[in-house]
């Protein structure tokens, strides 16, 4: 009997319990597996942006985090929310973690797609496949590392 090779990935680091931002009217931020979960209801506009940034903020912190922002509970989202988003993105990329992504919104998926996001983080339906994609890393990670690059 043969066993099947699992692709190694680093540990998630989850967020402390202690720094989990308390829910909010747009944001709600819990742990699934190891993987720190920032659920986004509502409209996400100017006005409510920061609200859901405290709570992103706080999931990106850890050198290694893993994290998912679940976007199907969102009615409206503007550009505030694409600008904390890239921030998230950068900030996971910065310290070594990841950053998956759910939306199934066909709207919402035009405005990831018209801001350039879905190239960054790939959209996926579920927080289960969105958490593998937060553990693999970014985008071409895989790739580059067995190429050697940095």
């Amino acid at each position: 009997m043969g066993t099947t090779a699992r692709p190694s990935a680093p540990d998630p680091v989850p967020l402390p319990p202690g720094l989990l931002p308390g829910r909010c009217r747009t944001a709600r931020t819990h742990l699934v597996r190891g993987v720190t979960v920032v659920e986004v209801y509502g409209t996400v506009d100017l006005a409510s942006a920061p609200d859901v940034g405290r709570h992103l903020d706080a999931a990106t912190h850890p050198p290694g985090a893993r994290v998912v922002v679940d976007l199907r509970p969102v009615d409206f989202f503007d550009c505030a929310l694409l600008t904390l988003l890239c921030r998230a993105h950068r900030r996971t990329r910065e310290r070594d973690g990841g950053l998956g992504l759910v939306c199934v919104r066909p709207w919402h998926l035009r405005v990831l797609t018209a801001g350039g996001l879905d190239r960054l983080i790939r959209p996926a339906t579920t927080v289960e496949e969105a958490a593998l994609s937060a553990l693999a890393g970014p985008p071409g990670a895989a790739n580059k590392r067995r190429a050697g690059g940095s």
